[in-house]
């Protein structure tokens, strides 16, 4: 009477080892796939454009309307350089417009009186007269044209931000020296947020343009939601220099574990949930959604 309960026993344990055996073998098919072929990774970063903003013209500055990491506007005044001597340009090119009027209305005089009396001035004289008008027009255009400068001179001495978004840490000060061209300040752009991840390049399979994607940055639980606006077309071969002759230098050492290279994809934020800090340099996780119809279901949430 006790061999069959030892057989059920027996047959019990057999199937409950079998059942884990297969859980466990489960369990660690998906753990491979997901870390192995799934299109995810934990290589992401948050991007954004960053413009440098230089003044157009030099001088001291005068005011500053901004402090440090302060958000501003597109159009908003961010300082303004000492317009003095911009004002005394105007002046002084409005004078010269004026004086060269001056020589171009009595050249013109001259021209029509040696054209009235074309019967007693020699041909000659008529030419002289006709060519001191021309020359005269062209000084007084450019004239006009140093007013021009002059007054864009003056205007850009206000200096404004270009777009939206949040000033760097280190906005000029009052008093200040300024030169045209040279950057004083950088503005992160808040409508060009994105994320770029680095895909290994054996995963590419499996993303496409337009392709949504789940965005989970370190140390905040809100996912954020995108599709894949591109994908790099080049990368940079490390493994290959310019020698000194122009020809190709290629490094002989070939190391026999080969790592995937990483290809960067850019990811356009669809929209941004209330209260997530998108900071430029961030991490983030990234992983691509399925395609509908796609036989292979990777988690889109964050990494295990």
């Amino acid at each position: 009477m006790k061999k069959p309960l030892l057989s059920a026993t027996l047959f019990a344990r057999v199937a409950l080892t079998l059942v884990v055996v297969v859980i466990a073998a489960f369990v660690l098919w998906r753990v491979v796939d997901y870390y192995t072929f799934a299109p995810w990774t934990r290589d992401g970063r948050v991007s954004a454009n960053v413009i440098q903003v230089a003044p157009d013209v030099s001088g001291l500055i005068l005011k500053v309307n901004v402090a440090d990491n302060q958000a501003v506007r597109q159009g908003q005044v961010l300082f303004v350089i000492d317009p003095a001597r911009f004002e005394l340009a105007l002046q002084q090119a409005q004078a010269n417009a004026l004086q060269r009027k001056a020589t171009l209305d009595q050249a013109r005089r001259e021209y029509a009186r040696n054209k009235t009396l074309s019967d007693l001035v020699a041909h000659e004289v008529l030419e002289v007269s006709l060519s001191r008008v021309q020359a005269a027009e062209a000084a007084y255009a450019d004239a006009q044209v140093a007013i021009g400068v002059a007054q864009l001179n003056q205007q850009r001495a206000t200096v404004v931000s270009p777009v939206d978004g949040y000033l760097s840490d280190r906005a000029p000060r009052d008093g200040e020296f300024v030169t045209a061209g040279r950057s004083v300040m950088a503005i992160v752009d808040t409508n060009s947020f994105r994320v770029d991840g680095y895909f290994e390049e054996t995963k590419l399979h499996d993303i496409s343009i337009g392709q949504g994607v789940t965005i989970h940055l370190m140390g905040d639980d809100r996912p954020l939601h995108g599709h894949v606006q591109s994908i790099a077309v080049a990368i940079e071969d490390r493994d290959r220099a310019q020698g000194s002759n122009l020809l190709p230098n290629v490094n002989p050492a070939f190391s026999w574990v080969r790592l995937a290279q990483r290809i960067p994809v850019r990811v356009k934020l669809d929209e941004i949930p209330p209260g997530v800090r998108l900071i430029a340099g961030r991490t983030a996780t990234v992983s691509i959604d399925p395609l509908p119809g796609n036989k292979r279901s990777h988690a889109s949430g964050s990494a295990p």
